[in-house]
Formats: C-alpha cells, sequence, structure tokens
C-alpha cells in the first residue's frame, strides 16, 4: 500500500511572516503600477472641457494664433484673489498654458509676495497696478486688470450692468502685436456719407465693429481719398460701409487701380442707393439689384433677413446654425461673363431662401412676389470675390479679393446682434488671409439669479425647511420602529 508523502504544518510565526510578505509584495505591485499609471498618463493624456463658463476654454483663433507664434509665450499674472477678473483669468490663462508647451503662467499676490511684486515692478516697468504682463522675444506689454471686465447697461433698468469678460481678446491683440513687426491697418473710407469707426451713435456709428477690430489685432484709420488722392499702401483693407452720395470718378479710377494692385476691399451697400460703384463690380462679375430681397419665410418684422444656414466658404464656415440679421437688404449676384482663366470667381455667402424674393417696388406696403417683375429665391444678399491664381495651379501669386454685402446696419452699433459681428470679422479675415491673428470676442459673464416674491419665499419655506426635513425625521422614525420589532 502506497504511503502519502507527509503533510507539513506552518507554524503560526512562519503563517504571518508569509501574509505580511504577500501584503508588502502586494503594495509594492500597487505602487508599482500607480508609478506606472502616473508616467504614462502625464504622457498621453485628453484634456476634457465641462465647464459651463465660455472663458474657461480657448477659442479656435486664440489656438491658431500659439501655433503660429514659434517663440516663447509668458504670462505673469498680478492679481488679488478677490479681484472679480481673478477667477476667469486663471481659467482663461491655465488653458493657455495646456494648449501649448512655449507658453508659461505666473500667478503673484500682491499683498502676500511683495518681494516678486518688486521684481515685476523693475523688469517690466509696471506702474499701473494690477494686470497681466505677456512677454514674448524680450517685448512685453501690460494689460491692465480694469479692462479685464467690461461694463454694459442691461436691457432691464432693474438689472444689475451686464458684465464682460474680454482677457481673450485683450490677451490675443497684445500676442499678435508683440509677435509681429507691425499691425494690419484698416482703412474707413469717409467723404461719401459713409459710416465712421469714431461714430458712437447708436443706429450710425460703426464704433462697436471698430473696437471689435482693434481687439482682432488691427489699426484703424480713416481715410478721404479726396485728400490722399491714393490708397496708402499701408491700408491692408479698405472699408467702405454705406455711402449715401456718388463716388467722384477719379475716386472710382483710384479704387479700380487699387484693386488691380491685388487690394482687399469690403463694400456695404444699401439698397436704393447709387454710388457709381456698380460699374467697377461688373467688371468684377457683381451685379448690384435694384431691389430689396424680401422672404417671408425668415423675418419677424418683414423688415430683416434672418439666415442661419449659409453657403460653404471659409468666411461661413464658423457660422452654421448661428443667424446673421440683415435689414432690408438688396441682392448681390453673380453677374454672367464670358469664361476665362483670369475671371473673377464670385461666390454667395448669405442668402434667402426659396420662398424669398427680390422686391423691386418696396414702397408697396402689401408687397408680393410679382413673376413678371420681381426674381424669385433663394437670392445672395452677399457674395465673396477672388481672383487671381489659376484654381489648382500653387504660385506664389496674391490674389485681389472683395466682399461684397447689400446692405450696412447690420454692423451698425445697434445692429451687432447674432452673429453679425463674426460675420464681419470673419469676412475682414478672409481679405486679410489671417490665419492667426484674430483674437476671440469677449465673454460674457454667467450670472444666474433666483428672483422670488412673498409668497415664493413662503412655499420654499415649508418645502425647504419643513417638508423635506420632516419626511427625514418620519423616515427615521420608521426605520427605528421597525428595528425594535
Amino acid at each position: 500500500m502506497a504511503e502519502h508523502a507527509p503533510i507539513l504544518h506552518l507554524s503560526d510565526r512562519a503563517r504571518r511572516r508569509l501574509l505580511r510578505a504577500n501584503v508588502a509584495a502586494a503594495i509594492g505591485l500597487g505602487i508599482a503600477i500607480f508609478a506606472m499609471a502616473n508616467v504614462l498618463s502625464g504622457r498621453h493624456y485628453e484634456r476634457f472641457n465641462w465647464s459651463r463658463r465660455p472663458f474657461a476654454r480657448l477659442s479656435d483663433a486664440s489656438r491658431r494664433q500659439l501655433e503660429s507664434v514659434a517663440q516663447d509665450v509668458r504670462f505673469v499674472a498680478l492679481l488679488r484673489p478677490d479681484h472679480e477678473a481673478y477667477r476667469a483669468t486663471e481659467a482663461l490663462l491655465r488653458e493657455y498654458a495646456a494648449q501649448a508647451p512655449n507658453v508659461s503662467v505666473e500667478f503673484v499676490d500682491p499683498d502676500r509676495d511683495r518681494a516678486r511684486t518688486e521684481q515685476l515692478v523693475a523688469q517690466y516697468g509696471w506702474t499701473g497696478g494690477e494686470g497681466v504682463a505677456v512677454a514674448i522675444g524680450g517685448r512685453h506689454q501690460i494689460v491692465p486688470a480694469a479692462d479685464l471686465v467690461e461694463y454694459a447697461a442691461a436691457a432691464d433698468p432693474d438689472d444689475p450692468p451686464r458684465r464682460t469678460f474680454r482677457g481673450e481678446a485683450l490677451f490675443g491683440r497684445a500676442i499678435q502685436g508683440l509677435a509681429q513687426a507691425a499691425r494690419p491697418v484698416a482703412c474707413f473710407l469717409q467723404g461719401h456719407g459713409e459710416r465712421a469707426p469714431d461714430d458712437f451713435d447708436r443706429h450710425a456709428g460703426y464704433s462697436r465693429i471698430a473696437a471689435h477690430l482693434r481687439d482682432a489685432n488691427l489699426d484703424v484709420e480713416r481715410l478721404d481719398l479726396g485728400e490722399t488722392k491714393t490708397v496708402p499702401t499701408r491700408c491692408a483693407v479698405l472699408i467702405v460701409a454705406g455711402p449715401s452720395k456718388e463716388f467722384a470718378p477719379f475716386e472710382i479710377a483710384l479704387l479700380r487701380d487699387y484693386l488691380n494692385r491685388k487690394g482687399r476691399l469690403l463694400l456695404l451697400l444699401d439698397a436704393r442707393t447709387a454710388t457709381g460703384l456698380e460699374p467697377l463690380l461688373r467688371d468684377w462679375g457683381v451685379e448690384l439689384g435694384n431691389d430689396v430681397v424680401v422672404d417671408e419665410a425668415r423675418t419677424l418684422s418683414g423688415r430683416e433677413l434672418h439666415v442661419s444656414a449659409y453657403p460653404a466658404h471659409a468666411i461661413t464656415a464658423p457660422l452654421q446654425g448661428l443667424a446673421s440679421v440683415f435689414f432690408l437688404p438688396r441682392s448681390v449676384r453673380a453677374r454672367d461673363s464670358e469664361p476665362g482663366a483670369d475671371k473673377p470667381i464670385v461666390a454667395p455667402l448669405a442668402t434667402c431662401s426659396a420662398s424669398g424674393w427680390a422686391e423691386f417696388d418696396p414702397d408697396d406696403p402689401a408687397a408680393h412676389f410679382d413673376p413678371l417683375v420681381d426674381l424669385p429665391g433663394p437670392l445672395p444678399v452677399a457674395v465673396a470675390v477672388e481672383r487671381g491664381p489659376v484654381p489648382g495651379v500653387h504660385v506664389q501669386i496674391r490674389p485681389t479679393r472683395l466682399v461684397v454685402v447689400g446692405e450696412s446696419d447690420f454692423a451698425a452699433n445697434g445692429g451687432l446682434m447674432g452673429a453679425n459681428a463674426d460675420f464681419f470679422l470673419n469676412a475682414v479675415r478672409w481679405l486679410l488671409e489671417s490665419e492667426g491673428g484674430f483674437a476671440a470676442a469677449p465673454a460674457a459673464f454667467e450670472e444666474l439669479r433666483l428672483v422670488l416674491d412673498a409668497r415664493q419665499l413662503r412655499h420654499l419655506f415649508w418645502i425647504a425647511g419643513a417638508a423635506f426635513p420632516g419626511i427625514v425625521a418620519l423616515l427615521g422614525l420608521w426605520a427605528t420602529w421597525r428595528r425594535r420589532r
């Protein structure tokens, strides 16, 4: 009969030692796995932003701007933690640092770190109190803390002023100004009743869109062809906004010469206004309609045209789903011309729907579509024109570019609603061929206010102060009674 091997029994001390060794090995293995996971997550990670605050994430324009800057970018925020813009600035600068390896951020509390504050004052010549210093390649610019938050009157007089955080726009402007040798200049043509960039009138002024252009790293100037007798070479883009008088023949000749020299022109031409530019635009493949575009499917009062679905173009690609509002626009159509290699390419930017039409008798209070006179939709009210290299052939030739919009109220101070400002800025950006030079629009603070009357406050007290605690107490008493049984 086979004999079984004897069974070895471990003593209690040996079992304890073996158990301790297993626990130590498990702890060591866990630490090693945690360390490896930490290293891998530091090298390979994805960032997700769940914040509802618009200033807690970077815009696409700011990301492109950072990609275009090869030098190191340094932010030094000299801000007290109780400053109203501190949290928004901190969230935004952390996003800047996370997006590019060449960005560094430092926060300094002037009350708690006096030595570092004195160093910064000496290094940057800081004389304006709190703010953010942006430094690139030995040059720097101070963004004052007072400029980070802008106040505007609320629509309801009983509401507090509306606060807007301008950090991303100001930081982008500073980065572009430090990274480039010279800022491009947007020239607003004057002398024919055009809108003025320094006019603060609610209905006629263009001061707000001029401020957007400055935030987008452009200088803004007025230009009178009667004085200069030429379009200066410093004008990166020429803007003609709502002229009400006709141009002189020599001025039209200057504009024609400017376009032939690869100029960039933005024309905002109101309906039922003759400017003398019509023959020039026909040469560039654009026909201005002596009409008003009406679309009962895309209007509230009958005087405006809402556009939220745009034809495909670089200007309108970021605007899909956002509504631009045009007020009594005229049609701006591509003109039939002979085919040729150097033919201008006319692309629609905004159109009415198929139910709209071009009304040639807008004074009629009961305007309706007349197939014998009016033109059926869809009809464009804004177009982009480009003439230059032959499509498909890559050559280093700067093309001529125009954008023509059939009205100018949409960019006035009182007309900047919906995506109107974005439409205007995107048009300027396309004209300039700018890929990273535009900063983001300012973001509004999200303020949640709960306004209750006396009756609602009483209901809230009985629900939150009596009903909920009472239900919890009853459940506790019921559980105690059940356990005792």
